[in-house]
């Protein structure tokens, strides 16, 4: 069975490494097919193309794409994308445009509770790629200056609704995303659904309205994804006639996330998103 991830980041969006070096910590796990999915940004798809021919690595172009979709954020995979596509490049510039204004907001917000310099902190991390400044950026830089101990406890406390750093953004429709990555070849994944604060019954609405669009996939494996969401989302991808995808969602080892193609596999019984490439069968 090949050791296939369909989610990483790289320095490009906000990972914590240079794509090349993603695609050779991908190829020493012993990832047989990497797609690198920076979010709303294709500018590390060269760089990885490039590394796994060097390393032995099949590679498929991808990318993360924010969603807002009843007032919650959303992430869509795409993968098998063309990058030099129009509507794609396109539909991207529109949502990195926007993030810097957000940053902007969110810096006001932590500096009314008495925390300053948060903006230039965050540009730090972002310094590969401004534009795609964004919460991952704060919480790092959060972290660095001893006010929280780690990411995760930057964002339950900082960085989600309700809380005193968090500015709320419309990103692109549901359907808008979707409709990007097919007019470029792609497929379109869900991402990590369990993440999500959504109900049951808002799942499947949300569910039915991406494959109306054109969706595809679904996440069914990824890093915070629990035995028991895995169960859920193999059995809601049957139901709703989705493809299967694996994700490490890889973003650094400082992080501490799961590693590069460190995940459990797909369950037998779904068909992969894979299964539609065809320079992978």
């Amino acid at each position: 069975m090949r050791n296939i991830d369909f989610h990483c980041h790289s320095e490009v969006s906000d990972g914590l490494h240079p794509a090349r070096d993603v695609v050779r910590f991908a190829a020493t796990n012993g990832v047989d097919v990497l797609a690198l999915t920076d979010h709303d940004s294709l500018g590390g798809l060269a760089q990885a193309r490039q590394a796994a021919a060097e390393f032995g690595v099949s590679f498929i172009d991808g990318v993360e794409i924010s969603v807002t979709w009843t007032s919650k954020t959303l992430h869509i995979v795409g993968v098998n994308i063309d990058p030099s596509e129009a509507i794609l490049r396109a539909g991207l510039e529109s949502i990195r445009s926007g993030r810097l204004q957000r940053a902007e907001k969110m810096a006001e917000s932590l500096a009314r509770i008495g925390i300053g310099g948060v903006l230039q902190g965050a540009l730090s991390y972002a310094k590969k790629n401004p534009d795609m400044i964004g919460r991952t950026h704060f919480a790092r830089h959060l972290v660095e200056a001893g006010h929280v101990k780690d990411v995760k406890s930057v964002f339950r406390k900082y960085l989600v609704p309700g809380k005193p750093g968090y500015v709320p953004h419309e990103w692109a429709s549901l359907a808008d995303a979707v409709n990007w990555i097919v007019a470029s070849g792609g497929i379109a994944i869900i991402a990590h659904p369990g993440r999500y604060d959504i109900g049951p019954n808002a799942m499947k609405r949300l569910l039915g309205e991406f494959k109306t669009a054109g969706g595809l996939g679904v996440e069914v494996v990824t890093s915070n994804h629990t035995t028991e969401h895995i169960e859920r989302f193999s059995r809601l991808s049957l139901e709703f006639d989705l493809l299967a995808s694996r994700g490490s969602d890889f973003h650094g080892d400082e992080d501490g996330r799961v590693q590069l193609g460190r995940i459990p596999p797909l369950p037998a019984q779904l068909k992969p998103v894979w299964s539609l490439i065809p320079s992978l069968q």
